[in-house]
């Protein structure tokens, strides 16, 4: 069967120059049939000449083939060669041209017995002969078919090359025979061997060397040509078409593989040139082309045929006799494999040049995303390929493309909008894109942080979760491919951040001070400001939750959503129209009903916004349907006719103003066509309007509306059918889904000529951490289910890095997702299950791998980041406990280098002076580089043991297993490396300590394990106390809050707590006394030991050895570096109970005892603490006379300093006081202060102070202990004289001390006499009153002129007067008849009274009532000697 093909030119899709002409071919015929007679004149050398005359030989054969099955006989030679019997085609004349040619070529080839130069001969010598007969009429396929062999063989040896004289016009011919074959009277088998050798000769043509030669139009006719031989082979069988695709694509690579070397300049501009291309200048990057070269104008036709393909549509016919478009997914298919490679092969030098660059901005990325959702599988999985390439090479210029595909095709494809046959290939899609190392810094930072753009890089996330969210176990394919998405994009922001620099010292908080217009700022990528275009995009994302908080605010309450901008400085304030009107043009997600009714208020300042707002719309070029539609698809059209009119009267001003073209008079015209289009919208689209609208009605509606005169029928008529065709959205409602429409797509694309190109984060960013932020809830979330759900240990491994790498980033400022992640694992370790026993628990643990990770993931967070750790501490403290109530922890954690006891119970100091706790050594894979594959390597080399030999699997006991697992969590590193952690997290640790001690979140079975508790959590709170001594207010100061919030727990029990707690709290005390420290500090630690103590006064006696020793280290050991009243109270007190039990009294009496024997420890502000233990220990029943006589002897040589200061004036100690101990607090001045003006004088007070503690010793049982304190008191006053007491100091030494002490030893002696059997002690006392009555005297003849002149002298005389007689008149029964005083009184009162007179105190005058009353009272008193003191009355 006989066929004609005819590839005629015009099929070609190029522009430019054509091929040369019958007339012109027939001339180049001629010519070298002219030449033929003329061999080549230059001889090759001899290597040259044997492969030139293998050649030759080559020629010669191919022309007697052709020659042959010209001739050959229908039977004979359809046997040997290609053709059949059913190619009768009549012989050829011999005389025929054909055979002619084939002639001359033959006897050119040998002549003169040498073969000829054929490489620098012309080429169409050589070819012309079988070029003809590709093209004759007259020979059978099979002669066809030999001599396109023979021109394959030709270009493959590649006899001619660029350089070639005639190997312009030779390829060109090539092109032109190859398009022009005939193939006629032939069988289907032969041609289908003649269609594949035209294709064989096509792809040689283009790979040739001479092909640079090639114009535009002949290459896109060589493309045009094979893809005809594609259409055709449709048909036929499946081996042709297979070669014809095979070569189309291998066509489209040879091409597009030149586009990195065509000069954009000048091939690629903007425009090209339409003069011949043979004219045309093109450029190569290594230099200039061979003239008429094809470059990027061939290559912009053959992609824009391509983006056609995509378009390719068929009619179907249905049963009911109607046809129906369908979609040819195989030529889909085809056309966008060919896109790839052009796209792979061109990279980014498609982006250089323009109409390319025009071209997949708009043909095919309209024609993706249009039918990315209405294809198969298959073509949707190319789809997403060609914009992954798209998205490497082309990203700069595709960045409203991009963000139509992820929102319109696969977002919603990936969420099953469009069925799950393609759901799970747009999950498979967004995964590639995961993968990709920028796409996801890049994604946040170009649209999330874009105010205008949506968040696509949260949108894919949240997506990725929901659909890895697993809802029963095992995990189901879609679930596994979301979570291998979920990963990856964790895993792309671990590598593109720097883990290089401090989490401390960057801010994260982010504030808006005042307005700065911020809708339209670009965003480059910062240059070499890194540091600046960080805050910026920062800022940017900030404004742009502000502004998603006040459009939630608005969708609610207008007023309330218009002054959340406004307070917070998203508009100025007050609020400009401008940005108004941005905030409502731009932010997603608005009420448009409330949008609408805004813009169509009447209010002026409304009315600004609405202008403001319909100046953001771009209208220059767009039909008026088109503009009308843009604009009312932002918001809701609201129904009153008033508010209609105001915005459609904005909308025309702006839609004219921007009008080229001069259809509309003016705007009113504009004004009136645009309420007709309204009501033509109403009418073609309301079901209810039953009669229709007809164009000619339509028309005839809108004369004379143009300035008295018609618009343009043409005009009108297109409006007409475009409204009836698509309706306008005039009342779509907020929420709604937005559908890629013709109208959104043009606007997409006009937009993105304008809009900034998208921001390459090809650097390590810090912006990783925000990208997280923005999805970590989500991610924790879904990662955590899949930790619960699967089974298989790959995906837990994998899961378990997620997490951990989630961690790693948030450390970063996000301590909420910390704290999050470690109550996730909390859960998955079973330990704080409260249904479970302990043997469940510990079963689960040896025997569930997940248990085991959730561990190891625990202890690793904190030890690696436990800077970033707030509230998450509980988690760990309580895991901590649990492990140590199952006998999990090394018993090596806890180091014995604070305060315990030996098997005596007398407390010990361990000589170490490390921090408390003994922790394993860090593994030097712990700290790790600064990047690992995947998150810091597998977890098994996050957290491992030293060796292989330590393998778990060697180990055969469950309990060692357990415990090797427990020693790989390096618990012991968290307390020894706290001096890293920041102050909040320290403080959040220690809470955690403190109400665990407390037993909050705490169940006891018995009370050993609660008393274990308490300690085991005390001991943890000094090791990182002790490990951050250097900065202990600022963390201390928290504690002791805490200490203090635990006492008012309502189930709070002081005991064990308090016990464990002084003991601890002292231990703290010495190392802080330990290192240098300031008062603040020692009060911190005063006030939480007191507190202490409060709670459970019985721990000073129960813990007293313990207490003991701490107080006597401080005394012996920082005696000198007490700085706070408060300190020493605190020390002086708790040395005052611990001296009252025998087994610690000695080593107490004599720490007091060196205090007060060493004059640079007593100052003014701890004097009085100094004295009253002092007083303690010398009046306790077991002290020994000897330390009792020790102590207040130093009590009254005490009055020395007291005499110093008094005379240097200033707070400083006695004798050579250390500057160390000279400050004191504020509190303390005010203290002594206040006692000052009391008294008149600071060393009265403390002088009264010790006279107090004297008395107070007077008053003890032994004896000789009273009157060593008695003894003590004369000493004392006998040097108070130099203290220059003044008189009210005077009277109240008398009144508060010297009489109070004769009160109570009479009172005492009295008693004594009225028991039976004490006339010892009665005897003892009474010689005690008689020292005191004897120092009495002493003292008031000592101070009598001070004390005479206060204004209450006769008061206090007749009360000195009242003693005596109480004294001289004792009523002591029979032990009285000898007592001592009888004899005493009165001559205390002749030395008394003699004295007064002599000093003219006591002297009869009148109006002095002194004398009178003194006679009297001794003649009460003593009789016997008024005479000899008052001989006047006689």
């Amino acid at each position: 069967m006989g066929r004609q093909r005819d590839h005629d030119d015009s099929d070609g899709d190029g522009g430019g120059g054509g091929e040369p002409a019958d007339g012109a071919r027939r001339d180049r015929r001629r010519s070298s049939r002219s030449c033929r007679g003329r061999p080549p004149q230059r001889q090759p050398p001899s290597g040259g000449r044997l492969r030139e005359l293998g050649l030759s030989c080559m020629l010669n054969t191919e022309v007697g083939a052709v020659l042959a099955v010209i001739r050959r006989s229908s039977d004979a030679v359809s046997g040997q060669f290609l053709g059949s019997p059913d190619d009768a085609a009549p012989p050829v004349a011999a005389d025929s041209p054909l055979l002619q040619s084939l002639k001359s070529l033959r006897s050119l080839i040998f002549r003169q017995g040498g073969a000829g130069d054929w490489r620098s001969a012309d080429p169409f010598v050589y070819l012309g002969p079988f070029l003809d007969v590709v093209q004759s009429d007259d020979v059978p396929a099979s002669a066809t078919g030999v001599a396109l062999s023979a021109v394959l063989k030709i270009l493959k040896l590649g006899i001619f090359d660029e350089g070639t004289p005639g190997a312009r016009d030779a390829i060109h011919s090539v092109v032109t025979a190859i398009t022009n074959c005939r193939l006629e009277r032939t069988d289907p088998a032969s041609e289908d061997a003649v269609l594949m050798r035209i294709l064989q000769v096509l792809t040689a043509v283009l790979r040739c060397p001479a092909s640079v030669h090639l114009t535009d139009h002949a290459v896109c006719t060589v493309v045009n040509t094979c893809f005809q031989v594609v259409q055709q082979s449709a048909s036929r069988g499946d081996l042709l078409q297979r070669n014809a695709r095979y070569t189309m694509h291998e066509l489209i690579q040879t091409v597009f593989s030149r586009l990195p070397e065509v000069d954009e300049g000048v091939n690629g501009g903007e425009g090209y040139s339409d003069s011949d291309p043979e004219d045309d200048g093109r450029a190569l990057s290594g230099g200039s082309r061979p003239q008429g070269g094809y470059g990027a104008r061939c290559m912009v036709d053959i992609f824009h045929f391509l983006c056609s393909l995509l378009n390719v549509v068929e009619v179907v016919d249905s049963a009911e006799g109607f046809g129906s478009m369908c979609f040819d997914e195989d030529i889909q298919l085809f056309a966008l494999i060919l896109i790839n490679s052009a796209i792979e092969l061109g990279c980014e030098s498609v982006g250089r040049h323009p109409k390319l660059l025009r071209m997949v901005q708009d043909d095919l990325f309209h024609h993706l995303i249009h039918y990315g959702t209405r294809t198969s599988p298959l073509v949707l999985s190319m789809i997403c390929s060609t914009v992954l390439n798209l998205y490497h090479f082309l990203r700069r210029s595709l960045r409203l493309q991009l963000e139509a595909f992820f929102t319109f095709v696969l977002l919603r494809t990936a969420a099953g909008t469009f069925g799950v046959h393609l759901q799970e290939v747009a999950v498979e899609g967004l995964i590639s894109f995961c993968r990709q190392p920028t796409f996801v810094i890049e994604m946040y930072v170009n649209y999330d942080c874009d105010p205008v753009r949506r968040d696509i890089f949260e949108e894919i996330v949240r997506l990725l979760c929901k659909t890895a969210f697993p809802v029963n176990s095992p995990l189901g394919p879609m679930q596994v491919q979301a979570f291998e998405g979920l990963t990856a994009m964790i895993a792309a922001i671990v590598e593109n951040m720097d883990f290089d620099r401090s989490p401390e010292g960057e801010c994260y908080q982010m504030q808006i001070s005042e307005f700065s217009p911020f809708w339209t700022e670009r965003c480059d990528d910062g240059g070499d400001n890194h540091e600046a275009w960080v805050d910026f995009v920062r800022t940017r994302k900030f404004k742009k939750k502000k502004v998603m908080m006040a459009a939630n605010h608005f969708n609610r309450d207008e007023k309330k959503g218009l002054e959340y901008l406004r307070i917070s400085h998203l508009v100025a304030d007050p609020p400009d129209a401008k940005s108004l009107a941005c905030f409502f043009r731009y932010t997603p997600d608005l009420d448009k009903n409330k949008i609408g009714d805004y813009l169509g208020d009447p209010g002026e300042f409304n009315i600004q916004v609405l202008h403001e707002f319909a100046a953001t719309f771009a209208f220059a070029g767009v039909i008026l349907d088109t503009a009308l539609r843009t604009f009312l698809e932002t918001f809701r059209l609201p129904g009153e006719s008033q508010k209609i009119q105001r915005i459609l009267e904005a909308f025309s001003e702006r839609f004219y103003d921007q009008q080229s073209a001069d259809i509309f008079a003016s705007k009113d015209a504009v004004f009136i066509l645009c309420y007709s289009l309204i009501m033509l919208n109403t009418d073609q689209h309301n079901p209810q309007v039953k009669k229709k609208m007809t164009e000619d009605e339509f028309i005839r509606n809108n004369r004379a509306i143009n300035g008295g005169k018609d618009l343009p029928r043409e005009y009108l008529s297109e409006l007409f059918f475009s409204i009836s065709n698509n309706a306008i959205t005039l009342f779509g409602q907020s929420g709604s889904t937005v559908e890629m429409t013709t109208n959104r797509w043009v606007e997409l694309v006009k937009s993105s000529r304008t809009v900034e190109p998208l921001v390459l984060c090809e650097s390590e960013h810090r912006l990783g951490r925000d990208a997280m932020a923005a999805v970590a809830g989500p991610s924790v979330a879904a990662l955590a289910a899949v930790f619960e759900h699967t089974e298989e240990e790959d995906v837990l491994q994998e899961c378990l890095e997620a997490l951990l790498s989630v961690a790693r980033i948030s450390q970063y400022g996000l301590g909420d997702i910390i704290d999050q992640l470690l109550s996730c694992f909390c859960k998955f370790t079973t330990f704080l299950n409260p249904y479970a026993t302990a043997d469940e628990t510990l079963f689960t643990f040896t025997n569930d791998v997940r248990s085991r990770m959730a561990t190891l993931a625990i202890f690793t967070i904190a030890n690696k980041f436990g800077v970033t750790v707030r509230s998450g501490w509980r988690n760990v403290v309580d895991i901590l406990l649990k492990l140590k109530r199952l006998k999990l922890l090394p018993p090596s954690l806890m180091e014995p280098d604070r305060p315990t006891s030996d098997a005596g119970g007398r407390p010990q100091h361990a000589k170490s002076e490390s921090s408390g706790v003994v922790f394993p050594l860090s593994n030097p894979r712990f700290s790790g580089s600064r990047r690992s594959s995947g998150l810091m390597g597998r977890f098994s080399q996050f957290l491992s043991l030293d060796s292989a030999a330590d393998s778990l699997a060697a180990v055969s006991s469950e309990f060692e297993n357990n415990m090797k697992i427990i020693q790989q969590c390096q618990i012991g590193s968290i307390f020894s490396e706290s001096s890293k952690l920041p102050d909040e997290s320290l403080q959040n640790l220690g809470r955690s300590l403190i109400f665990a001690a407390a037993g909050k979140g705490q169940k006891f079975s018995t009370p050993v394990e609660e008393e274990e508790t308490v300690a085991f959590c005390w001991e943890l709170l000094v090791a990182i106390t002790v490990a951050n001594i250097q900065r202990f207010p600022t963390f201390w100061f928290q504690f002791h809050d805490y200490l203090t919030a635990v006492a008012q727990l309502p189930l709070f029990s002081p005991c064990p707590f308090s016990e464990k707690a002084i003991m601890g709290l002292l231990f703290i005390c010495l190392k802080l006394f330990s290192s240098a420290h300031d008062k603040a500090s020692e009060e911190l630690i005063f006030k939480s030991i007191n507190l202490m103590w409060k709670l459970d006064k019985e721990i000073l006696d129960t813990c007293c050895e313990s207490i003991a020793e701490s107080t006597i280290s401080l005394l012996t050991e920082h005696k000198g570096a007490i700085q706070t009243l408060l300190g020493w109270k605190t020390v002086f007190h708790l040395l005052s109970v611990t001296g009252r039990h025998p087994e610690t009294y000695d080593r107490s009496v004599e720490a007091l005892i060196s205090v007060m024997a060493d004059p640079r420890c007593i100052t003014r502000f701890n004097y009085t603490c100094c004295i009253e233990a002092a007083f303690g220990f010398a009046a306790l029943k077991i002290s020994t006379p000897e330390n009792s006589a020790r102590i207040i002897d130093l009590m009254a040589d005490s009055v020395q300093w007291l005499i110093q200061w008094h005379k240097s004036g200033n707070i400083e100690s006695g004798g050579s006081l250390s500057s160390v101990s000279t400050a004191s607090s504020s509190s303390t001045e005010d203290v002594l202060r206040t006692a000052a003006a009391a008294s008149g004088n600071v060393t009265a007070s403390l002088f009264m102070k010790l006279a107090e503690a004297l008395r107070k010793i007077s008053l003890v049982r032994r004896e000789e202990i009273r009157n060593r304190a008695v003894s003590a008191l004369r000493r004392c006053f006998a040097a108070a004289e130099e203290l220059d007491l003044p008189t009210s100091n005077c009277i109240g030494c008398f009144n508060l001390i010297i009489f109070a002490m004769v009160d109570d030893l009479h009172e005492k002696m009295l008693e004594y006499s009225r028991r039976e059997g004490s006339e010892r002690e009665l005897r003892s006392m009474e010689a005690t009153l008689k020292e005191a009555m004897e120092l009495l005297a002493e003292v008031f003849l000592q101070f009598l002129g001070t004390l005479y002149q206060s204004p209450g002298f006769r008061s206090f005389w007749l009360g000195l007067l009242r003693r005596m007689d109480t004294c001289i008149k004792a009523d002591l029964g029979e032990l009285g008849k000898t007592s001592l005083l009888h004899d005493l009184v009165p001559e205390l009162l002749k030395k008394m009274i003699v004295e007064m007179k002599e000093k003219e105190i006591l002297v009869k005058r009148d109006g002095d009532e002194l004398w009178d009353v003194t006679n009297i009272q001794i003649q009460w008193i003593a009789p016997a000697v008024k005479d000899e003191l008052f001989p006047e009355d006689f």
